[in-house]
């Protein structure tokens, strides 16, 4: 037996054991949790690897070739991310409040419909697919030709994505911070894994050489800075509004669990800033590891509320989680095997 089939024979077994622990909906509330997560790694390489190629020499002058190797790898999950997320157009009614619900406008009558809905969310993975493929090819001229417009629709997508898949699981906040902060969430997320998946590049010689790790860190520090930040604003905006649905949709996200996971963010988010003044490769692979972790969980903290009105994680959740990560695993040699190649002959062209 192939290592892919029996790799999906697992995921397919975790998967019908997520049913069974946690009902239709619960493990319809994981397996968009964890697919989220895996979401993430494309999407979130995307706009840092548009960036790149928009400073392309300057990024290579600063020894990001493996780095750029790793986030093309990523970007060749984006077929395997849209075809495990299609299962959940099936589970709308599930997930959803506004199935069923009388439409309070003409508009809304039209766009929290199921048909359109899984239009939308097949349009926007179609195009973040494009975009993975056309920026998966090496970069010779670098220049705003291609970069600028991939930018601005890649925040378009986010946005209208964010808002239909994850907002509207929970009405209660109103934010327009939310798209960019899940975006951001993603970019760090992705950015993270880059550095644990990418080798090590030469330690750099000469008297203005950079110390080893300071390349990748500093990268992830801004991440990391702006997406607490955003995090901030937006608890600010609802805590001085003080509106009754917003600060339930917070205290949903609360006890002890939630403020586990915010304290732990917060101690993530410093140690990685005091960490620049004496960067290491060793310390930059433990701050990125703990950054994914967080950014991980916090896709469950998103998600999970809406439905329960607390956050916790199950074990519906844990083998939701399992069995993406063994589908993914599986059906990437077929979907991404080839990208894969052209990705690591790409970054190191770079």
């Amino acid at each position: 037996m192939s290592r892919p089939l029996l790799l999906g024979l697992i995921g397919l077994g975790l998967l019908a054991g997520c049913f069974l622990a946690g009902g239709w909906r619960g493990a319809a509330c994981g397996y968009l949790s964890a697919w989220l997560v895996l979401l993430a790694l494309p999407v979130g390489a995307l706009p840092v690897t548009i960036v790149a190629e928009r400073f392309g020499k300057r990024v290579r002058e600063r020894g990001g070739v493996e780095m750029l190797a790793a986030l093309r790898r990523l970007m060749a999950l984006m077929p395997v991310a849209a075809l495990l997320g299609l299962p959940l157009l099936a589970a709308v009614p599930l997930l959803y409040p506004w199935v069923g619900a009388a439409p309070r406008t003409p508009l809304a009558a039209l766009w929290f419909t199921t048909p359109f809905f899984a239009a939308r969310v097949i349009a926007y993975l179609a195009a973040w697919t494009w975009l993975a493929f056309r920026f998966a090819r090496p970069f010779d001229e670098p220049g705003e030709g291609r970069t600028v417009p991939a930018v601005g629709l890649h925040a378009v997508v986010g946005t209208l994505f964010t808002t239909d898949v994850i907002a509207s699981l929970d009405p209660r906040l109103d934010s327009a911070l939310l798209g960019l902060l899940v975006m951001t969430a993603w970019s760090g997320l992705a950015f993270a894994a880059a550095i644990l998946l990418a080798w090590e590049e030469p330690e750099p010689v000469g008297r203005g050489r950079t110390p080893p790790g300071r390349g990748r860190l500093v990268p992830l520090v801004v991440l990391l800075g702006l997406w607490a930040f955003l995090h901030f604003v937006q608890f600010l905006i609802v805590w001085s509004a003080n509106l009754p649905p917003e600060v339930s949709w917070y205290f949903a996200r609360g006890g002890g669990l939630g403020r586990g996971l915010s304290i732990a963010a917060g101690i993530v988010v410093v140690l990685a800033g005091l960490a620049t003044l004496r960067p290491g490769r060793p310390t930059t692979r433990i701050l990125a590891g703990a950054a994914l972790a967080v950014h991980a969980l916090e896709m469950f903290w998103l998600v999970t509320p809406a439905l329960r009105d607390r956050f916790v994680i199950r074990p519906a959740d844990a083998l939701a989680a399992l069995a993406v990560a063994c589908l993914a695993a599986a059906l990437h040699p077929l979907l991404g095997g080839r990208a894969a190649p052209k990705a690591r002959r790409a970054g190191r062209v770079a």
